[in-house]
């Protein structure tokens, strides 16, 4: 097929050879979960059992109230001891359940769809919403309501991403390479849900491996296997909407917008397990990696998992800390609280030792205009950081900012080594925080 390019992007090491050669472990069930009641795009999830209650693993704890949240189910068999605020990824408090583990036993499946197929499409859609199941390439939105487009917005492309471009994050790839007759599946499910006319599995060529072992599982299908050009941000889903279909979604538009859906391959593999076995979201695939960490591993991990359980295993710090990163490089999330805990979209734990970690003082702009060459979505960061800095959040919205994707792409480039990505965050929180306030008027 032909393959198109998208405006932009950079090409940083990938620094995957530490884990992608590793085959996924299963981490010992933790003696306690902390599972928060919002690990989603959308609002909140509510309880729905009591401190004191004894829970089974699979039980729903937390109901979603609204179209756009998702369900919470208990990742161990124990007793609810606590409903507090506790640390999260975004270095806050928030409300989570504590729930200490009286038996390690795993899900046990309650169904076997095995005539999933023959059920009317919209019938499955219920089944991924009961399991709880969001994005977990990072964006956590609820999938229920991206496979639920308005009826003026048929969908013709179903794109699974396994593109995995974030440095240093192996997980999906591990996953294509050990479940692909599973991912399969859920690609069929998906199909079948959506009644795609065109399907494909994109994979960036850094993965021949994982190339041949889903071409040669899809051999019989119409499943088209594509190869990516290795380039950041490939996998971001407009990126690879305009790489693979030549469509460009629209400003503050969605994917829908031009016809198309994107899901990753581990939500994927997550609505098979709902679909055809009744599997709520309660583990993932992660990976601990960076030369901070004693023991690289790929892990399938229980949520709720706090972060120093995972790096006692992997046996700590090899070095000198530098910095803690919940995601990678690009687009992770610093960490400076070791409590905080494995959510739906926790895709890799990363740890750089003190020597890989630099200190720079930013400088004013010198408007070389590298950050606007490289970005994806051809808008001017350059002048969305001196918006924010200035605060002046109504002439960054007239600029696009809701358009950006954090991708951290021009952060990356800035030989002033401006904080651009934080600063545009920052804008963006402020913007639609007086969005939010005009709207109660």
């Amino acid at each position: 097929m032909i393959l198109h390019h998208f405006p932009g992007g950079i090409h940083p090491n990938d620094e995957k050879g530490l884990t992608a050669h590793l085959p996924v472990e299963n981490a010992p069930v933790p003696e306690r979960v902390f599972l928060p009641l919002s690990q989603h795009i959308g609002a909140p999830a509510e309880p729905v059992v009591k401190i004191g209650d004894t829970v089974k693993v699979g039980d729903k704890i937390a109901e979603a109230r609204g179209f756009v949240s998702a369900n919470i189910h208990a990742s161990v068999t124990g007793v609810v001891r606590a409903i507090r605020d506790y640390p999260n990824v975004f270095g806050r408090l928030a409300p989570a359940f504590e729930i200490e583990t009286t038996d390690d036993a795993p899900f046990h499946p309650k169904k076997n769809r095995e005539d999933a197929l023959s059920l009317p499409p919209q019938t499955l859609i219920p089944f991924i919403r009961e399991a709880g199941i969001v994005g977990m390439g990072g964006a956590t939105f609820p999938t229920h309501v991206k496979l639920s487009p308005p009826e003026d917005k048929p969908i013709d492309t179903l794109i699974i991403n396994g593109v995995e471009c974030e440095p240093y994050l192996t997980a999906d790839h591990r996953l294509m390479l050990e479940h692909p007759s599973e991912i399969l599946e859920g690609i069929v499910f998906l199909h079948h849900i959506l009644g795609a006319r065109f399907t494909y599995l994109a994979i960036e060529a850094n993965k021949p491996d994982a190339i041949k072992v889903m071409e040669e599982t899809a051999r019989d299908t119409k499943i088209n296997i594509v190869s990516v050009p290795k380039r950041y941000p490939q996998g971001a889903e407009k990126q690879l909407i305009k790489t693979l279909t030549n469509r460009e979604v629209p400003t503050g538009g969605l994917p829908m917008d031009v016809g198309a859906v994107v899901q990753n391959v581990g939500t994927t593999f997550a609505i098979r397990e709902a679909i055809r076995w009744g599997k709520p979201l309660i583990e993932r695939i992660l990976t601990v990696t960076g030369r901070g960490i004693k023991t690289p591993k790929n892990l399938r991990v229980r949520l709720g998992t706090p972060l120093s359980e995972i790096l006692n295993l992997c046996g700590g710090w090899k070095t000198t800390p530098g910095k803690l990163i919940m995601g990678g490089p690009m687009m992770g999330i610093n960490q400076f609280d070791t409590r905080v805990p494995v959510t739906k979209g926790t895709s890799g734990i990363l740890l750089l030792p003190r020597d890989e970690v630099g200190e720079y003082h930013p400088h004013t702009c010198i408007r070389c205009g590298r950050c606007v060459t490289v970005c994806p979505m051809g808008l001017l960061p350059n002048f969305l950081g001196s918006f924010a800095e200035f605060d002046r959040f109504d002439d960054a919205a007239r600029y696009h900012l809701l358009d950006c994707i954090e991708c951290g792409s021009c952060t990356y480039i800035c030989p002033a080594k401006r904080p651009l990505v934080q600063m545009i965050r920052y804008a963006k929180g402020e913007v639609l925080r007086r969005r939010k306030k005009a709207a109660k008027k």
